[in-house]
C-alpha cells in the first residue's frame, strides 16, 4: 500500500523530499487509510480515519524500550535464552522481520550486533528515524551495534549471514490490551498478512550459522509447518528453535 508523506515543520521539508525520494513516499493523501507525518521531533504514522489512536512512531530513548532495557530481565529474557545469549557469548544475530525494532533493540542491549531487515518502507522509515535520533543519546552504544537493511528478507537474507536468524511473522494477535490493539490495527492496515512468512524460514536457515529462531503466538502453528527441535515458552508466545 503506497503511503504519502506530508511535513508539519517548514523547516524539516528538504529531509521529508529525502525521505519520499528514497522509500516512494507521495505528497497526496488521497483517501489513504494511513500517512506518515514529519514533525519537530521525529517521524510518526498515524491513520488517516482514526485520529484519536494516536500515533506510532521509533523511540529507544524512553519510554517501553527504557523500561525493558533498565527492569527486562537480562539476559534471563526467554528471546536471550533461545537465541543463545550465555557468559561471555554474544551471537551476532539477523532479525529478518524488524517491525519497530523492540526485539533488536533488547538483543543489542544484551550484546548483540544485529542486522535490522524491514521490507515495508514506512516502517524501515521509522525505524531508520528512531535510530538517528538515538545516536546522540545514553543508548548510543547500544545503537551503534544495530543496522538497518530495507528490503524483503527473502531476497536480502542469502546475501547476509549471523550466527542467529530471528524472525517474528505478523500473525493476527488476540491480545487485548490498547498498546496492541492499535498497533496492531495500523500495522495489519498498512502491511497486511505476510503470505510470504513460510518462505522465510528456509531463506533464513540458509543466513544462519547456527540456528533460527522464530516467535509464535501460543495458539499458533509452526513457521511453514515444521516442527522445531525446541521451544522456549512464555505465557502468551514461544520461540521455535530450529539448530542449523
Amino acid at each position: 500500500m503506497a503511503v504519502p508523506l506530508i511535513c508539519e515543520s517548514p523547516e524539516r521539508e528538504p529531509h521529508a523530499e529525502q525521505l519520499r525520494q528514497r522509500y516512494g513516499f507521495g505528497r497526496d493523501l488521497g483517501d489513504a487509510p494511513c500517512v506518515l507525518v514529519l514533525t519537530e521531533a521525529r517521524l510518526e504514522l498515524r491513520k488517516t480515519d482514526e485520529p484519536k489512536l494516536g500515533a506510532i512512531f521509533v523511540d529507544f530513548v524512553e519510554g517501553a524500550a527504557a523500561h525493558r532495557r533498565k527492569f527486562g530481565g537480562g539476559r534471563g529474557q526467554a528471546i536471550a535464552k533461545a537465541v543463545g545469549l550465555k557468559k561471555g557469548a554474544n551471537p551476532s544475530v539477523i532479525d529478518g522481520t524488524a517491525g519497530l525494532g523492540r526485539d533488536a533493540f533488547v538483543l543489542a542491549t544484551l550484546g548483540c550486533t544485529v542486522t535490522l531487515v524491514e521490507r515495508h518502507p514506512a516502517v524501515a522509515a521509522l525505524l531508520a528515524d528512531g535510530l538517528e535520533r538515538a545516536k546522540d543519546s545514553e543508548v548510543a552504544d547500544i545503537i551503534g551495534r544495530m543496522t538497518l537493511h530495507h528490503g524483503p528478507s527473502v531476497e536480502l537474507l542469502p546475501a547476509l549471514q549471523a550466527d542467529v536468524v530471528y524472525l517474528d511473522p505478523m500473525y493476527p494477535h488476540r491480545e487485548k490490551s490498547a498498546l496492541v490493539k492499535k498497533e496492531m490495527r495500523i500495522f495489519q492496515t498498512l502491511v497486511g498478512a505476510d503470505l510470504d512468512a513460510d518462505a522465510l524460514l528456509a531463506a533464513a536457515k540458509a543466513a544462519a550459522k547456527y540456528k533460527v529462531v522464530v516467535k509464535r503466538p501460543d495458539y499458533a502453528e509452526p513457521l511453514a509447518g515444521v516442527k522445531p527441535a525446541s521451544s522456549v515458552p512464555t505465557k502468551k508466545n514461544r520461540f521455535d528453535i530450529y539448530p542449523i
